[in-house]
């Protein structure tokens, strides 16, 4: 069976990232980039289009697992009556070339367990040439090669071998085992197999069978380099015990920046983990997620390649990491941002690519039956030539937020605020296809006139603090008129409502944002009759992004959504129940702590691709809006470590 989302874990090197199924299987694995083509393609398919399964050889799901605290350092147990196993999985911060490092540690009695590797480039579908190195496995196809590595003194499978399991068993003395910290020394592994072909694997998966006993440790490396260099990669420039303790002291060093201190620090620290987790460390860009075409509806065709950087998150990814103490990265990313849309304001475009490509042209792979039959599975994303007004307001905004948190902001960023304004003073009018990139006619999107109004009073307060008012005239009057036609034309005085579309009755959960905009007061009528309106857009205790009333939207609830609910209810004078809001998101997460984009009621299952960042993004805003409350007990943790306190 398919792994629910939710059963999925991420590992990342802050240049592309893994998922980990709860059966010990790397599903989804993208070399050298988040936006390359995969090498591992099981989460949207089957087996046969690639994946890494390390775990005992006759049990399903571990019995446990977590992220050491504050890590993104992922161990999994399996126990039985024979014997218990950890694996720990991580991905060292890149130096030059990307690996992912599996360490194999026997906790007691006595476990036999298998790696299974099944490599499928391009998506899933070209079968690489593959063959044995000395003690490597090199698997090649066009450009990409892959190298499979154990501890010296085990024997490592090839393709080629046609061997059958545990061909050639013979003991590995005296292997050495890959601890944090340090090196230790396993004792004899009891007859640790061969290599060969798994049962059922067709012929065409490397295999190591091997035994663990307590106290055994056995690191598995796989590293990617260019298929077209002469020598291989060294795939850890230490020993992996080293590694593994260099990593986990990393990722402990970076979360003991931040700054929240309330009750729901846990849950901020671990979204905080995600979103540098999604970070392409080169140029400072977020991707949305690590994931394409994870369905918004299982079985349905609204699936996307989220594997690129959004504008519309760029200022509440700025204020989120401002908030938490992480202005580095928050500098990094307004570098990517300017860099990205340097040029002509006519060709801004929603998403980019993570090193500021405009081309992302979108296809679709019918050799992948998607996940769970939900087609068709989509790489790349047209949405980059969709019209889409917010992203000038959230550009602009991102500006305002780094001057006003004391970035530094070069001269010529001021002339591009002014282009940006006088393309929107000629174009605010037309009508967009929205927030949600809805792929049909464009229509006069009320979200859309909002940012429209928050870029002028954006750029107006810009001006003022660098004392630069020559357009200040044009953008007030803008800024005058956008506000008036909103407030005409977007707001139901029969529903006491702003509705998502001027002339439509339909509702959308992006006019939750109008008071956090400061397009309202959060007292003003039509605020508190906008937020009591947004009940009709609520399933199963969530909120849906838009759609008629009642429970009969073709999607799931959207987590961000939610939460925006949450931040309004506060707004508005009702913290109690927005906090009974925030922690009902909190009890959706998976049990290491992520969040995908949607989830269903219904079902009671994640849905969308994931992890999200605009969820993660969502709840750290929220969690800092509803305040630190300190008399508050803190929630205990979703996830600790297997091992240690």
């Amino acid at each position: 069976m398919t792994p629910r989302i939710e059963d999925y874990a991420l590992i990342s090197d802050l240049e592309t990232a893994a998922m980990v199924s709860r059966h010990g299987s790397i599903d989804w694995l993208c070399l050298p980039r988040f936006d390359s083509p995969a090498c591992l393609a099981a989460l949207l398919g089957t087996p046969e289009h690639g994946f890494w399964r390390v775990a005992p050889v006759a049990r399903g799901a571990c019995d446990r697992r977590a992220y050491r605290p504050d890590t993104l350092v992922l161990e999994s147990v399996w126990e039985s009556d024979r014997g218990a196993v950890r694996v720990t999985d991580f991905m060292p911060p890149r130096t030059r070339w990307p690996c992912v490092v599996r360490v194999v540690e026997g906790l007691s009695g006595s476990v036999a367990m298998r790696s299974e590797l099944r490599l499928r480039f391009h998506q899933g579908r070209v079968v690489p040439w593959v063959r044995r190195e000395g003690s490597r496995t090199v698997a090649v196809a066009g450009p990409d090669a892959v190298w499979l590595d154990a501890d010296p003194y085990v024997p490592v499978g090839g393709y080629d071998t046609g061997a059958g399991p545990g061909a050639g068993a013979r003991g590995a003395g005296g292997a050495e085992g890959a601890g944090e910290g340090g090196e230790g020394r396993a004792g004899g592994y009891g007859g640790c197999g061969g290599y060969g072909d798994a049962e059922g694997a067709g012929g065409d998966a490397t295999v190591l069978d091997f035994t663990v006993r307590a106290g055994d440790r056995l690191a598995l490396t796989l590293a990617w380099s260019p298929s077209h260099r002469a020598v291989p990669p060294e795939p850890l420039s230490v020993p992996a015990g080293t590694a593994l303790g260099q990593t986990a002291g990393f990722w402990r060093d970076w979360a003991a920046q931040c700054r929240y201190r309330g009750p729901w620090r846990e849950a901020v620290v671990r979204s905080l983990i995600t979103l540098k987790a999604l970070t392409y460390a080169p140029t400072g860009g977020i991707v949305a997620a690590p994931t394409t075409s994870l369905p918004d509806r299982i079985g349905g065709a609204e699936n996307w390649d989220h594997r690129y950087c959004w504008l519309r998150d760029s200022s509440l990814t700025l204020s989120c990491l401002l908030r938490s103490g992480y202005r580095e990265e928050a500098t990094a990313w307004l570098d990517w941002l300017v860099r990205a849309v340097a040029g002509d304001p006519a060709d801004l475009q929603t998403v980019y690519g993570v090193q500021g490509q405009r081309l992302l042209p979108e296809t679709e792979a019918p050799w992948l039956p998607g996940y769970e039959g939900s087609r068709p599975v989509r790489f790349g994303n047209s949405a980059v030539g969709q019209f889409q007004l917010d992203v000038y307001g959230e550009v602009v905004d991102a500006l305002w937020l780094s001057l006003r948190a004391g970035i530094a902001i070069p001269a010529h960023l001021w002339h591009l605020v002014e282009t940006l304004m006088a393309f929107l003073q000629h174009h605010w009018r037309e009508p967009d296809q929205g927030l949600w990139q809805l792929r049909g006619d464009r229509r006069q999107f009320v979200h859309s006139k909002v940012m429209a109004w928050l870029a002028a009073d954006r750029a107006l307060r810009m001006g003022e603090l660098l004392g630069r008012n020559g357009s200040s005239a044009g953008w007030r009057a803008m800024r005058a008129e956008v506000h008036r036609e909103v407030c005409r034309e977007g707001w139901d005085p029969a529903r006491q409502t702003f509705v998502q579309s001027y002339g439509s009755s339909a509702l959308d959960a992006s006019a939750l944002l109008i008071p956090r905009l400061g397009f309202l007061p959060p007292g003003d009528a039509r605020v508190r009759g906008t937020v009591r309106a947004m009940e009709r857009l609520r399933h199963g205790g969530f909120v849906r992004r838009y759609g008629p009333d009642g429970d009969d939207a073709p999607e799931g609830t959207s987590v961000s959504c939610s939460l925006w609910y949450a931040d309004a209810l506060a707004a508005t004078g009702r913290p109690g129940r927005a906090r009974e809001e925030f922690e009902r998101v909190l009890d959706i997460r998976n049990d290491v702590g992520l969040l995908a984009e949607q989830w269903d009621p219904d079902t009671g299952r994640q849905l969308g691709n994931a992890p999200q960042a605009v969820s993660h993004l969502a709840l750290v805003k929220t969690a800092f809006a509803l305040g630190p409350d300190d008399a508050r007990p803190a929630r205990r943790p979703t996830a600790t470590a297997a091992h240690r306190p």
